[in-house]
């Protein structure tokens, strides 16, 4: 009897329920929350996983949406709503070629080495520019290389997705897909395949990167 009683006690609450936590988690957080962060604020034996889909369908159709970002989850405005929203943010200036250059790249060669950076770009990367991605947590220091020297990499955050309504950095629009919305000259791309041309970056400054503040002056060197 003891333990029929015991157990009782960690009984995980009905999947309706579960929701209703979920949805309420989700709802306080600004940032995304990963399953992990999720179960380990429900009682015990629930399915966070099955809560969050279940939703997600719920959601479907409506004003805001249930999204993946990376290996997280969040509650954000339907896509095709965010117009609504334009007088609701604060005005902002565009990034500067510079920066462009150096957030595609990571983004397309994630990790990748200032040195590599520097390589592609065909030009020096200034401190300022890194420094102001950092600053905008859209990319942060990843794994040393095991190389001499052993220099860090850099890679894009869950912030950068979450801002462009991407799951993962697969879901990055590919070279065809942006030559066909007219972001990229139809002649090859210096220093790789999946990389936007330096020439195109003011096309990118109109469309994926539109919406963020300058680049700082370029400073020292790292």
């Amino acid at each position: 009897m003891d333990d029929i009683e015991e157990e009782s006690l960690f009984e995980a609450p009905p999947i309706a329920e579960q929701e209703r936590m979920v949805e309420a988690i989700l709802f306080a957080s600004a940032d995304p929350v990963s399953i992990r962060a999720i179960a380990g604020r429900m009682p015990h034996g629930s399915e966070p996983l099955i809560a969050v889909q279940n939703i997600q369908k719920q959601y479907r159709g409506r004003g805001v949406e249930i999204v993946r970002v990376d290996q997280a989850w969040a509650i954000r405005t339907a896509s095709d709503l965010g117009f609504l929203m334009q007088r609701e943010t604060v005005e902002t200036r565009k990034l500067s070629r510079a920066a462009i250059e150096t957030l595609a790249i990571i983004a397309y060669h994630q990790p990748v080495t200032r040195a590599e950076i520097e390589e592609i770009r065909g030009v020096a990367v200034s401190r300022g520019t890194i420094d102001q991605l950092l600053e905008l947590d859209w990319i942060k220091i990843g794994r040393r290389r095991q190389t001499p020297g052993r220099p860090v990499t850099f890679v894009g955050t869950e912030q950068f997705l979450d801002h462009f309504g991407l799951e993962n950095a697969r879901d990055l629009p590919g070279l065809k897909e942006l030559r066909s919305a007219g972001l990229l000259e139809n002649r090859p791309v210096p220093g790789t395949e999946a990389l936007p041309e330096a020439e195109s970056d003011a096309d990118l400054q109109e469309s994926l990167f539109d919406d963020v503040i300058e680049d700082p002056e370029d400073g020292p060197l790292y």
